[in-house]
């Protein structure tokens, strides 16, 4: 069986890609990455989601992207927008943190002798990150086969990005269709330690609209509803 690494976040995108990586047959090591982030429950989340979806490795590994805030996510005293997803890039864009994250995959990759990443990336229903692009995707899976000793013998890398072009409805279908728990992920930008969502963030809205537009019960736990 062939080996890939997935970016798992504990969030729906990225454990609809695992079971789609899954799915292609892959074993797959998970990798999630404790960056200093408010949600941090998204990280117990994405626990949960390795185990159930059956990855063959799931680590967590530590980087303090906190020290240099710039984010609503990683800054507490910039506030997580709550007013609805507006143009333009939000203050929850955390400055390189897909191109870091990759590139940890990518060594993580090497060292696995894996040939292929999968990353939950989506450039339709998010919030205008400009590191969700498809031609960001390119790009970086270009610099990847110039970078690695794995490339240098010969060893292509592929980037997959499986759902960057659906909607968040067109998400969920596919991920329930794969037998997705959706109760497991936390997709919130201010969660609660407990998993709660907040249900007014620019995530959370995006996640209710898609599960309204699939027609599949949205089994999101927000705070203050019992």
């Amino acid at each position: 069986m062939l080996s890939a690494v997935v970016l798992l976040s504990g969030g729906l995108d990225s454990a609809t890609t695992l079971a789609i990586a899954r799915k292609r047959g892959f074993a797959c090591h998970c990798l999630s990455v404790d960056y200093g982030q408010r949600h941090r429950a998204e990280l117990d989340a994405a626990v949960r989601v390795a185990e159930a979806l059956g990855a063959a490795e799931h680590r967590v590994l530590t980087l303090d992207l906190g020290g240099f805030g710039g984010s609503a996510l990683t800054d507490t005293s910039i506030a997580v927008p709550v007013d609805g997803v507006k143009a333009g890039i939000p203050v929850t864009y955390v400055p390189a943190r897909n191109t870091i994250f990759l590139s940890l995959a990518l060594a993580y990759a090497e060292v696995r002798s894996a040939a292929d990443v999968f990353f939950g990336a989506n450039a339709v229903d998010y919030s205008g990150y400009p590191d969700c692009r498809p031609e960001y995707m390119r790009a970086f899976e270009a610099m990847a086969n110039l970078a690695t000793a794995a490339a240098v013998g010969g060893a292509k890398l592929t980037l997959h990005t499986p759902i960057i072009d659906l909607t968040k409805a067109e998400i969920i279908r596919r991920g329930a269709a794969l037998g997705v728990d959706y109760a497991l992920t936390v997709s919130c930008y201010q969660a609660s330690a407990e998993g709660l969502a907040c249900g007014r963030c620019d995530s959370c809205r995006l996640r209710r609209e898609g599960f309204s537009a699939a027609g599949v019960p949205d089994p999101t736990r927000y705070a203050g509803v019992n």
